[in-house]
């Protein structure tokens, strides 16, 4: 029993997936080499005198032994002291069992010795015993081990299952046909559970190696060493069971070079995340044999108990005992494992209806719990809340504090509902709270209860991270035929909550309702205005005020609505812009105004053709690609083309955005800052901007019609400021002589409004001012 104490001791190594930190510098130092080669060269003079059977095999065999595993021992001791914390207890561990291996094979040798047969006493079995514990604990305590008392039990019981499921069928495979199989010697009986342990151990070896990561080198040779000693001593005991084994037979060598192989584990380094720190790797699933890896020996002892049964039908002692024990571990095995499940479903109920960010209710319970309430019939009423100004806050100062902003405001929505409600998160900053219909507090209580839990204090005020909110709020009522239109009322109030200035609440009201349908339903009805050909333009003539030729005409975009007749731009070029359907919008304008500039330049080769670009497009890079392309397709040269840009539009625009300018007016393309006056009218942007025209807003010029002298002043100091840049001027808006006569008093070069033409076709482009 020794004998396979001191080989099951060595086979503790374990794995060592460990899970983070930095290499401390055990493995980095040149290790010392005299210790390994010395090992080294102990087994290789034991292998050969085990093999040229020379005197004293049995002797030079247990010394060999103790020599290496005390050289293990050492070496597992120094590593433990050097290597991180993580990998420390489980080096120490194997040190102890080395030792222990150590030990035991000393007292082998000694009582082999004096009484001259094989020793299996009491004392080594003790010793053999201490050495599985210290050994299995080693396994249990390495970083890669499972974390939790349940899990590191419950991969225990897969070594034990494994290692009884063994027992029958060793019985079978070793001692059934022997001329001892009565196996009267209790020692005999108790060697069939050397090869058991073995795998036990070996079973937690590849438990607690994960397959998250790739196998650490050490890990490998300790498996090669255990499975080194599995194969001994299952020769071991199939020839002590037969009486064939001698002490100093060529299978003792496997022991000695089991420790070895431990010891060579020792001089690698530990892996970089062995302190726990890397959590970047997703655990994958494991593959079907790991799960199946306790459960698939125990077919094979059930046929080994079938085969066991002696002529007079009774099952053996020692099986008979052994799949007892090995159905209480299963039981015990499968109670963890349905434990384990319970904990893992109400975990997975936890992430598959909770916020992980907050811990309110999700978007899924709020949602159920709704319909259930609709379900009783219960009068419910749902308040919609948004963030406002949440953007801002993530844009500045990043989603780190964005996410510490949300649970803070989280927990005090919380605390302002109270038990009137059930407040859930339903993504990013928008937050949902259901309330009761026949509760003590109405919704706009619990409305304004909210805005003043989300009020932000002077300081926080100071801070500036504090965003607003806007609510809406929808009762139940005989309109709604599901949750969802609950929710779209609730989501429609919530709009015109922030319409009215953020920061407030409103419930939805059939006018309401009515309003956010007929805009989804215009909405709708423009997506489809561009490819139905629903579209047309028409185009205002900019005049020379000195002699009324027109110069210039800018392109203006109507929409023939089948239902609805003619709209003006005003009534569907703001949702354009709110969609992104500005963008083909845009391009289409621009090809369909080009076409058209060629058609007049026959009848006024000196008018060009001006066009409105939106912001979101200023800020798309294909910009220059659609123009040169629109010019390129009419034959229309870049110079006859005017784009015109508010001065919103360019004082937020980029750097990318001025450079793409320069490089429309590089191609000749002319500039027009449009409704100059009415913006930021930045001087600095004057000197940045490539721009070749100001227009003068019309709200200027339609007071040059009373005796308004700033109105007047104003218009005079634009013309100046643009001779001073050398831009041309269009007073925009002239609709009576009086103004008329104002714009040229002042000198303003050209003029656009009623007074000279209203919106008409492309062919009325070039005619005389009426």
């Amino acid at each position: 029993m020794s004998r396979h104490d001191v080989e099951r001791v060595a086979g503790q190594p374990t794995v060592a997936e460990p899970t983070g930190g930095p290499a401390i510098g055990v493995a980095a130092a040149q290790p010392n080499r005299v210790g390994p080669i010395t090992a080294g060269a102990v087994v290789l003079l034991e292998a050969c005198w085990l093999v040229a059977a020379l005197p004293g095999a049995a002797l030079v065999s247990d010394l060999g032994g103790m020599v290496v595993a005390g050289w293990v021992t050492v070496a597992c001791a120094g590593v433990a002291r050097r290597h991180p914390a993580r990998l420390r207890r489980f080096w120490t561990l194997l040190a102890v069992t080395m030792a222990l291996a150590a030990l035991g094979r000393a007292i082998w040798t000694v009582q082999r010795l004096v009484g001259g047969d094989l020793p299996h006493t009491p004392l080594v079995g003790l010793v053999f015993t201490a050495g599985i514990i210290s050994g299995t604990a080693a396994l249990l305590s390495s970083p890669s081990a499972p974390r939790t008392a349940v899990r590191r039990a419950r991969t225990l019981l897969d070594g034990v299952i494994v290692a009884l499921a063994l027992v029958p069928m060793g019985w079978v495979l070793v001692f059934r046909g022997v001329a001892a199989a009565e196996l009267a010697d209790p020692a005999r009986t108790l060697g069939l559970l050397y090869p058991m342990f073995d795998l036990m151990q070996l079973t937690i070896l590849v438990a607690v190696c994960g397959p998250a990561r790739p196998m650490w080198r050490p890990m490998s040779v300790l498996a090669a060493s255990l499975s080194l000693r599995v194969v001994a001593d299952v020769v071991y005991v199939s020839q002590v069971a037969r009486g064939d084994y001698v002490a100093g037979h060529p299978i003792d060598l496997c022991w000695p070079l089991s420790y070895l192989l431990i010891g060579l584990a020792t001089r690698n380094r530990p892996p970089p995340d062995c302190d726990g720190t890397d959590d970047t790797a997703e655990s994958p699933l494991p593959p079907w044999w790991r799960v199946a890896l306790p459960y698939l020996p125990v077919g094979g002892a059930i046929i080994a108990v079938v085969l066991a049964r002696r002529p007079t039908g009774q099952t053996p002692h020692l099986v008979f005992v052994t799949m007892m024990a090995l159905l209480a571990a299963l039981a015990v095995r499968q109670g963890l494992a349905a434990n384990e499940n319970l904990r893992l479903v109400a975990r997975l109920r936890r992430l598959a209806y909770g916020d992980q960010l907050t811990g309110l209710p999700n978007r899924l319970l709020f949602n159920r719990r709704l319909r259930l309430a609709l379900r009783d019939r219960r009068p419910v009423a749902v308040l919609l809340l948004d963030l406002d100004g949440f953007k801002q806050v993530n844009d500045r100062f990043g989603h780190a504090t964005g996410d510490t902003l949300l649970t803070g405001l989280a927990a005090r929505m919380r605390a302002a509902v109270g038990g009137d409600g059930t407040i859930a998160r339903l993504g990013g900053d928008e937050f949902a709270v259901l309330v009761d219909g026949d509760g003590p507090v109405s919704p706009e209580r619990l409305a304004e209860r909210l805005l003043d839990a989300l009020r932000p204090s002077d300081g926080e005020e100071d801070v500036g991270v504090h965003p607003s909110a806007s609510i809406g709020i929808a009762e139940y009522g005989p309109q709604h035929a599901s949750h969802t239109d609950l929710l779209r009322d609730a989501d429609i109030a919530m709009y015109a909550a922030k319409a009215a200035g953020k920061s407030a609440y409103r419930t939805c009201t059939p006018a309401l309702r009515e309003s956010a349908v007929s805009r989804a339903e215009l909405i709708a009805d423009l997506r489809r205005a561009v490819d139905e050909e629903q579209l047309h333009l028409e185009f205002q003539p900019i005049v020379d005020l000195a002699t009324g030729a027109v110069r210039s005409a800018e392109a203006l975009v109507r929409w023939r609505h089948p239902r609805l007749g003619m709209l003006p731009p005003a009534r569907f070029l703001p949702l354009a812009e709110e969609t992104g359907l500005i963008l083909p919008i845009d391009r289409w304008v621009i090809h369909e105004a080009c076409r058209a500039a060629a058609t007049w330049r026959g009848r006024a080769p000196e008018a060009t053709v001006a066009v409105n670009i939106a912001a979101a497009h200023l800020r798309r890079p294909d910009l220059i690609a659609t123009v040169t392309a629109a010019t390129s397709a009419a034959g229309l040269a870049p110079r006859a083309l005017t784009l015109e840009l508010t001065e919103s539009a360019l004082i937020e625009g980029t750097d990318a955005v001025l450079e793409r300018l320069h490089q429309l007016r590089e191609l000749g393309i002319r500039i027009a800052i449009d409704d100059f006056g009415t913006g930021y009218s930045s001087l600095s942007y004057l000197h940045r901007i490539p721009a070749t025209e100001l227009k003068i807003d019309r709200s200027f010029v339609a007071r040059l019609g009373t005796d308004d002298d700033r109105a007047y002043a104003t218009v005079e100091m634009v013309t100046r400021l643009a001779g001073a840049f050398d831009l041309a001027v269009v007073a925009e808006g002239v609709e009576t002589e009086r103004q008329h006569e104002a714009v040229a008093a002042i000198g303003c070069p050209r003029g656009q409004g009623y007074l000279y033409g209203r919106p008409d076709g492309a062919a009325m482009v070039g005619q005389n001012r009426p």
